[in-house]
């Protein structure tokens, strides 16, 4: 046993409470310069007099923070073999800079096999202030007790 969370060890139900993470405007303005370089991302003045009346993070920075937080919540201790994907995403308000992101996942579905086992999970982010900025519903994919094996090394 290699001491990781397996698709035997959840169910549908359990919950976990994800981490915290604060964006700056650099941080915003940089990710948005590379992968999403639209005006309201990427210019603060521009944006100050936009329909959002400030630079906002792209939809894609904001769900890399919440995979971000969900590695340093949950699967850097599951025995995860891969992410199967995405259902339902939603942005349902903007972040702005200095906003504090965390969120939580729920467990809605396992369904074991021989070796793995398919987690489904509901996943939702807020801000400081308990706005919900994203929903999300994802699969994983974990391997079952005694099969498989976490990453080299850890």
């Amino acid at each position: 046993m290699n001491g990781f969370i397996t698709a035997d060890d959840l169910s549908a139900g359990d919950r976990v409470e994800l981490g915290h993470l604060t964006l700056s405007e650099e941080e915003i303005v940089a990710f948005a310069e590379q992968w999403d370089p639209q005006w309201f991302h990427t210019d603060p003045d521009a944006a100050a007099g936009g329909h959002h009346g400030g630079v906002i993070a792209s939809g894609i920075h904001t769900l890399a923070v919440l995979q971000r937080l969900c590695v340093d919540g949950i699967y850097s201790r599951w025995d995860v073999i891969a992410g199967r994907g995405f259902d339902r995403l939603r942005f349902t308000a903007p972040v702005r800079p200095g906003d504090t992101l965390t969120g939580s996942v729920v467990v809605t579905d396992v369904s074991l096999d021989d070796a793995r086992g398919r987690v489904m999970m509901d996943m939702e982010m807020h801000n400081q202030d308990s706005v919900t900025v994203v929903t999300t519903s994802m699969t994983v994919f974990l391997w079952r007790r005694g099969h498989g094996t976490a990453a080299p090394g850890r």
